[in-house]
C-alpha cells in the first residue's frame, strides 16, 4: 500500500477513557500489530496498517523534533511518554498520551517497540499545543530538515532547562494530579 496524502479536515476523533490504542513495530518502526481500537480510531484496517511504517499516522502539526527525541530515547533502550497528535485516514486527527517501550529478543537486542496510547487530559493538550506550535514554527524557519530538527531540539532543551525539568517530568507536569492518581 502506498501512503497517500489526504486533506486535513480539522475534525477531531475521540476514543473512550477505558480504551487503549496498542501497536507493535519491528526495530525499523514497521507495524507488526494494531489492535482493534487503533484501527477504529485511525480509520485504517488491519490489512492497511500491517507492514506500513508507523508514521502512516503522522500529523503535519506534530513537530519532527519530538519524534527525533522519541526515537533517540527508545533506540537507547529507554521508555518514553509523549503527547502526540495523529492523523486519521480520512484527514481527521486524534490526540494520545503515548507510552512507548522497546522490546528485546532472546539475546537482549532491541527487536521492536510496543506502544500503548491513552486518552490524554484535555487540559494537558491545551498546555502542550503552544509548545508544539513554537517548535513547529522553529522547524519551518529552516529549509534543511536536519537543521530544522536540530534547531527545534535546541529550543526544546532550552525550554526544559528554563522549567528545570527533564522531558518526562515535563510531560507528567501537564497531567492534573487527580488524573494521575486515578490512572
Amino acid at each position: 500500500m502506498r501512503i497517500q496524502k489526504v486533506k486535513l479536515t480539522g475534525r477531531e476523533q475521540f476514543f473512550g477513557e477505558n480504551e487503549i490504542i496498542v501497536s507493535k513495530t519491528d526495530a525499523r518502526g514497521i507495524i507488526t500489530y494494531a489492535n482493534l481500537t487503533f484501527q477504529e480510531v485511525s480509520g485504517y484496517t488491519e490489512k492497511e496498517l500491517l507492514g506500513q511504517p508507523h508514521n502512516i499516522i503522522r500529523h503535519p502539526d506534530m513537530p519532527q523534533c519530538i519524534f527525533r527525541f522519541l526515537w533517540d530515547t527508545i533506540r537507547a533502550g529507554k521508555e518514553i511518554f509523549a503527547f502526540v497528535i495523529n492523523q486519521c485516514k480520512d484527514g481527521g486527527h486524534y490526540w494520545v498520551l503515548a507510552h512507548i517501550t522497546p522490546t528485546y529478543d532472546a539475546s537482549g537486542k532491541i527487536a521492536g517497540y510496543h506502544s500503548n496510547r491513552r486518552v490524554p487530559d484535555r487540559q494537558a493538550i491545551d498546555k502542550i499545543q503552544p509548545v508544539y506550535a513554537a517548535l513547529l514554527a522553529e522547524e519551518r524557519r529552516h529549509p534543511n530538515s536536519e537543521l530544522a530538527i536540530k534547531a527545534a531540539l535546541e529550543m526544546l532543551g532550552k525550554y526544559l532547562a528554563d522549567q528545570h525539568m527533564e522531558y518526562d517530568e515535563f510531560v507528567f507536569s501537564l497531567i492534573p494530579e487527580e488524573v494521575e492518581c486515578n490512572s
